[in-house]
């Protein structure tokens, strides 16, 4: 049961970005002796990794022990991730690292989000005959797969902050592709799923039917599986940098995968040159009496949250005694105010016009919060031009409604200095596209775009364009308590519930008093749109389900995998931390040797 918690005020403020930053001064690789720094002489807490698999958790662990920083861990973390969990990211797709410096004190972004070949249009997933793709021959097409953003981002962080020898970083996920890992009974039941086999050409393409289908069976629980070529391309990287994944034979495999078939499309050696990573200042706000920084456009993160948790202590201050119930559902209302503006104006801001700030200006919220819709009405964004400035921006864009499918993982790391990491990386839906370069699995990132570029005659914000950034729900989210102190680092996987997922995780260490695990484990609630999914098969799901269908709500009684919630709280007496009992993760601590 949520616990009590004496309320804080509602005092709110926000500090909202510019599209990109400065970027942090580089931290110089230190010789091996040299790894204490000014900021770890008062952290006594230790380091932690949290992620979905125990095997990527210590090539983690082996990194922050060695006196790695969380971003030298991250990396290690995610090149096994990749390797052990391909149905969920991997280094054919991109992220959004959300990195916390603690001697500088400064919040920074990481965009490694994937990008539109040069030659896409807003009509990128239209037939000759001018007919919208539907999401499945979208999704399996050369046309979903965007310019992989990952590796860039591995060596732009390392560069800005990475204490260890790059090329040690990737020596776990080398040994394991070499040597061969066991697959996980998660990765072996997602392949024999007959419904997603249905869906997707692993078990028909030449290249990846052998590797996830030996002999037409689909991968055992416990198969020893090598991938030799995947542990040749990290030695590549791991020798030469990120320039040999974007150039040469890499970067050919790439292209050749994208554009081979009938459902090819026209993906360039040059838009893999040209790939660039962006450092953007965090977005950033102050709710609930603790400072909740994430990601800016296109991730929808920083505004997401940041709206979510504004309307929810708006929501709960008008209940000064509100009991569980009237909790979870300021909950679900704050959610469905976020989604429906997050929907319609969120895209990359590098194109369009993103109103950032104005979503989560506190004047705005506080007139948004009065459109607290009855739990029978539809739900419709709201227009912060015209509350703040009496200029009218809503109808700039058309009403957008794209999904977001869930084929993504969430690592959160703190490590030994009281530095931070929270990323969260995909390859969008299971499996990506389906398409084979090099060892891995190339994303379908693309379809995160509104196939459908015109709605009422308007073009929609998230419409495709060359070189641009689909918009995305990952929501690495960092948490700093009143006085300035790391207090959390949060974030999941899960498509276009992703924010629902980790707003769960804020409400419910922030305000309901439960402890990391706890939060993670509480019954998931997801209100986009009209309809509100409870997670009716943990806890005390079904009587929240009950509870809002007899205030009127659509609920949607659902169980399943859902979400992949990695947490980490600083509490006085250490660090606390919570993995998703949905997927196969842990969250371990760590010290230096």
């Amino acid at each position: 049961m949520i616990r009590k918690l004496v309320l804080a005020s509602l005092t709110v403020s926000l500090v909202a970005c510019t599209p990109e930053t400065p970027e942090p001064t580089p931290t110089p690789t230190p010789e091996p002796e040299a790894t204490e720094t000014a900021a770890a002489s008062d952290w006594s807490y230790g380091g932690m990794v949290a992620a979905a698999d125990p095997r990527a958790v210590e090539a983690g662990l082996r990194v922050l022990r060695e006196g790695g920083h969380a971003v030298d861990a991250a990396i290690a973390v995610h090149s096994v991730l990749g390797l052990v969990e391909p149905q969920s990211s991997g280094i054919g797709g991109g992220a959004f690292m959300v990195v916390y410096d603690r001697e500088s004190g400064e919040v920074s972004v990481i965009d490694g989000r994937e990008k539109a070949p040069k030659a896409a249009t807003p009509d990128w997933f239209k037939t000759e005959d001018g007919e919208v793709r539907d999401f499945i021959s979208a999704w399996q097409s050369g046309y979903s797969v965007g310019v992989p953003g990952q590796i860039a981002l591995y060596e732009k962080a390392h560069e800005l902050f990475g204490k260890s020898e790059w090329s040690s970083l990737f020596s776990d996920a080398i040994s394991l592709a070499t040597d061969g890992f066991e697959v996980s009974p998660r990765l072996a039941e997602t392949l024999a799923g007959d419904r997603l086999r249905s869906f997707i050409q692993l078990d028909d393409n030449p290249d990846t039917a052998p590797y996830f289908y030996p002999d037409g069976e689909p991968l055992a629980a416990g198969f020893l599986r090598d991938n030799p070529d995947y542990a040749a391309t990290l030695t590549a990287v791991a020798e030469n940098g990120a320039s040999v994944f974007y150039s040469g034979p890499i970067a050919e495999s790439i292209v050749a995968a994208v554009n081979e078939g009938e459902n090819g499309a026209p993906m360039t050696l040059e838009d893999l040159a040209d790939y660039e990573v962006v450092v953007r200042e965090a977005v950033c706000g102050v709710h609930l009496d603790h400072r909740i920084c994430s990601a800016p456009p296109p991730s929808s993160g920083g505004v997401t949250q940041n709206a979510i948790m504004g309307f929810y202590e708006r929501f709960i201050a008008e209940t000064p005694d509100a009991d569980q119930d009237a909790k979870i559902v300021a909950l679900v209302d704050a959610q469905r105010l976020s989604y429906a503006d997050r929907d319609h104006y969120v895209a990359d801001a590098d194109f369009v016009t993103v109103p950032t700030e104005d979503l989560i200006d506190p004047v705005y919220l506080d007139v948004r919060a009065e459109d607290r819709f009855a739990s029978d009405e539809p739900v419709y964004p709201g227009d912060p031009g015209e509350v703040l400035r009496g200029e009218p921006m809503i109808d700039m864009w058309g009403r957008d409604m794209t999904e977001h499918q869930p084929g993504t993982t969430h690592v959160s790391i703190i490590d030994t200095y009281g530095n931070a990491v929270s990323m969260t990386a995909t390859v969008e839906a299971a499996f990506g596209s389906s398409r084979w370069a090099s060892g891995f699995l190339l994303n379908n990132e693309l379809t995160d775009f509104s196939r459908n570029p015109e709605i009422n005659g308007k073009l929609v914000a998230n419409a495709p364009a060359s070189e641009k950034r689909p918009r995305s729900s990952m929501s690495p989210t960092i948490v700093f308590d009143n006085e300035g102190d790391l207090f959390m680092v949060t974030g999941s996987p899960g498509g276009n519930s992703i924010i629902a997922y980790v707003s769960k995780t804020l409400a419910g260490v922030l305000d309901w008093g439960l402890t990391a695990q706890e939060a993670v484990s509480f019954p998931n609630i997801i209100a986009r749109g009209d309809t509100v999914g409870i997670e009716t098969s943990r806890g005390i799901g079904q009587e929240v389900a009950d509870m809002l269908s007899g205030l009127g709500y659509d609920v949607a009684e659902g169980s399943g995998e859902g979400s992949g919630l990695h947490v980490i709280v600083v509490r006085e007496d250490g660090l606390e931390g919570g993995a998703d009992p949905r997927r196969e993760g842990v969250a371990l601590p760590a010290s230096r040797d």
